[in-house]
């Protein structure tokens, strides 16, 4: 509920505020995306390839990280984590695709050039990796869930920094898709059986380790040659997308292991 709330919190105030839109399109400027230090991997340049899950590889790293899941599935045969994590996965980018293209409207309250206008909440893109990592933190082991945490919040710094340092979306963007993402995760973990006891370790190292590299991809990722302001508003937006995967990935085993105790 808490994660529904924000988004809703992040929408209106981003997106139906005179304040919101001023602040977020002050961060963008009429050069485009190619001074961002992102865009020779964004798939823009001619004859290459984009980092996943930026231009035309989305749907297909959503299909394959969609493969993975199944597979892991089938391999554990935790049939009712898999079928949750699949849920999250469809709806978390389903969502995207729904409210993004008409259902959340973006009205011009300030007047702001056409190439501005666009509605883009919430991101498409930051739901793909948002979603496979959260529905895989849900079919995988308990000693390797922190791993595929790790990894998958260091992925989704670089893809919310990169999407905002390129102009496609902006910080409100980033956070509404990992927000309904969290939200998804947070719903399914409600429904599924109790998890044992003791699953939820989780050594403060490395979760300050997965921190650390989570802040230096967004760093890395949301950085421009013509601005120092709106990188490192890219990349705080980026790393607060990472910290709230890697909590809401953490936390929702914790929440089904405490229910169990006497």
């Amino acid at each position: 509920m808490l994660f529904l709330l924000g988004f809703l919190v992040v929408y209106l105030v981003a997106v139906w505020t005179p304040f919101g839109q001023r602040a977020e399109n002050g961060l963008l400027n009429r050069n485009g995306g190619e001074p961002a230090w992102i865009y020779d991997w964004s798939g823009s340049v001619y004859d290459s390839g984009a980092l996943p899950p930026l231009d035309f590889t989305a749907l297909p790293t959503l299909v394959v990280g969609t493969a993975v899941i199944v597979a892991v599935t089938l391999l554990r045969r935790c049939w009712w984590e898999g079928c949750a994590a699949i849920g999250v996965v469809v709806v978390t980018f389903g969502g995207t695709e729904v409210l993004g293209k008409g259902v959340l409207p973006r009205p011009d309250l300030v007047d702001a050039p056409a190439m501005l206008t666009a509605a883009s909440f919430p991101s498409g893109h930051v739901a793909v990796p948002a979603g496979l990592v959260l529905g895989t933190a849900l079919v995988a082991s308990p000693r390797i869930r922190p791993y595929v945490t790790a990894a998958g919040m260091l992925w989704l710094a670089v893809t919310a920094g990169a999407v905002q340092a390129l102009y496609h979306h902006r910080p409100s963007d980033v956070l509404g898709a990992t927000l309904l993402a969290c939200a998804c995760h947070s719903f399914a973990t409600r429904l599924l059986p109790s998890a044992a006891p003791g699953v939820t370790r989780r050594p403060r190292a490395r979760s300050a380790i997965a921190l650390v590299l989570s802040a230096a991809g967004a760093l890395a990722a949301g950085a421009r040659d013509d601005s120092v302001t709106g990188p490192l508003v890219f990349a705080a937006a980026a790393f607060l997308c990472a910290a709230l995967l890697g909590y809401t990935a953490a936390e929702g085993p914790a929440r089904t292991a405490r229910r169990t105790g006497p």
